[in-house]
């Protein structure tokens, strides 16, 4: 860069510092940011802010993304770079903003937690009989068995299981919109045993199907809280959440059928995107049989 576009370059930080009263801290970040991105325009001969385009600044930005910087730091980085040209333009350096349209690459969705079908058995196979006992299992069975969220299933009242023995519930999801869910035997089972075990607890007439210790309406804290407890009761490390069930009937189902539609309007999403998450869950098994079957995988093979 020309020693003009270095003073430039000053003039904009010092503003950081003197109008905007940026800690020091920060104002190093950006001075850092700044100064790999002008060696960058320098390698490619670039040697002035006006003569910084779009694509120069997505090189850049698809450079350091290939050297494992991560999509918050390179927004980061985009962002010092936008407020520069900002500047810039505010000066009459420049007539464009080269980086207002440039965008990171969006970091990768953690893939969700889940159990495998061995720790699922194990964990909804407590002991003890009684009346929260009882709920408890009917609760962590319909969760595995339907793929509801937490809030569907606290929202279901008694008359949402009136015809428990045909398989299926009615449940109300996002945006208000109810669909019906089957429901397997062993939940069925698990469904009419708490429902001979509920007026134990049902002092107050509450419409709603599970019950807290006094009578009321489960809340989404304590749903959470005896999920954590029934996990740790059976030996099942990490942290077990309800939405950790969800995941786990999703990926369990499209690894055993392959049918992503189906699982779609199972879980009640609006968009198949959102259920193609389940996709990688299943590649990772895939992965793992490949590795163990495949002639030429990663295992070693028998002359």
């Amino acid at each position: 860069m020309t020693p003009q576009a270095r003073r430039q370059l000053d003039g904009f930080l010092r503003a950081l510092r003197d109008e905007r009263h940026l800690s020091p801290r920060t104002l190093d970040a950006y001075r850092r940011d700044l100064d790999r991105f002008t060696a960058f325009c320098e390698e490619h001969g670039i040697g002035d802010w006006q003569a910084v385009d779009a694509e120069t600044v997505r090189r850049h930005v698809a450079r350091r993304h290939r050297r494992g910087l991560g999509s918050r730091s390179l927004q980061r980085e985009l962002s010092a770079l936008r407020s520069l040209f900002r500047h810039l333009l505010r000066q009459g350096v420049v007539d464009h903003n080269p980086a207002a349209d440039v965008q990171a690459p969006k970091a990768a969705r953690p893939l969700p937690g889940t159990l495998d079908v061995e720790q699922v058995a194990r964990l909804v196979s407590f002991p003890g009989d009684g009346p929260l006992d009882v709920c408890d299992r009917a609760i962590l069975e319909l969760f595995y068995s339907s793929g509801l969220r937490l809030a569907e299933l606290l929202s279901l009242d008694q008359a949402a299981v009136a015809d428990i023995r045909q398989g299926r519930v009615r449940v109300t999801g996002k945006g208000n919109k109810t669909r019906e869910v089957p429901v397997g035997r062993k939940a069925v089972v698990a469904l009419e045993a708490w429902l001979q075990a509920r007026p134990v607890l049902d002092r107050r007439g509450e419409p709603a199907l599970f019950l807290s210790r006094d009578g009321r309406r489960l809340s989404p804290r304590a749903v959470q809280q005896r999920l954590r407890q029934r996990a740790r009761q059976q030996g099942i490390e990490g942290r077990v959440h309800p939405h950790m069930l969800r995941h786990s009937f999703a990926s369990h189902l499209l690894e055993s059928s392959g049918d992503l539609r189906a699982v779609q309007e199972l879980l009640g999403h609006a968009d198949i995107g959102t259920t193609q998450i389940y996709t990688h869950l299943d590649f990772q098994h895939l992965a793992q049989v490949y590795d163990q079957a495949h002639p030429r995988a990663r295992k070693r093979c028998k002359d």
